[in-house]
């Protein structure tokens, strides 16, 4: 069955957005890449979830696959400007793990959680996901001995992605592109 003229121009938008997001999401990640923070105690490959701030923003204003869609996009070209196999398994495990708590507090937790709150579950959840992906690489249980300090990271971290989507949230819904996308 065709798409009326309606649904393809918001479908059409919709793909715009997510390029758009994709895009941000990448400049972020390869921003973020520049920031050194092994020297601060964290392990290598440690980051400070930039990119989560274009996820999350997503999340609240398209379709659950539609941010699915730029989980995708935005770990397989961060992996292939910034990394090697390996990032990309732990970006990946990460990411998705990230996307799939952050999504299910806002769909279904509604009201109940916070931007900020939802953030944080998601830098959590994202760090839990690397050290899973790290347990199968190496075969070995022991790197969860960094989940303390991937934690207490994800929680700062959280709190300042939380921050920025919620004052990127509030500025997008005021351009005309985003209207219609208001729920």
């Amino acid at each position: 069955m065709p798409m009326s003229s309606s649904e393809s121009a918001t479908a059409l938008k919709r793909t715009v957005i997510v390029a758009i997001f994709a895009a941000v999401a990448v400049v972020l990640s390869l921003v973020e890449a520049q920031i050194p923070l092994v020297g601060v105690g964290l392990m290598p490959g440690a980051k400070l979830g930039f990119a989560n701030i274009m996820i999350l923003t997503c999340i609240f204003f398209l379709r659950g696959r539609d941010a699915f869609v730029l989980v995708i996009l935005k770990t397989l070209l961060t992996a292939f400007l910034l990394g090697t196999f390996s990032s990309l398994l732990f970006s990946l495990f990460g990411s998705l793990l990230s996307f799939v708590v952050m999504y299910l507090l806002v769909k279904w937790g509604g009201r109940n959680f916070s931007v900020i709150g939802i953030s944080i579950a998601g830098g959590l959840a994202h760090n839990t996901g690397q050290l899973f992906a790290a347990a199968i690489v190496f075969k070995s249980t022991s790197i969860f001995y960094y989940l303390p300090v991937l934690l207490i990271a994800g929680i700062v971290t959280g709190i300042a992605v939380g921050f920025a989507v919620r004052y990127l949230v509030a500025s997008l819904s005021k351009i005309s592109l985003f209207e219609e996308f208001l729920g």
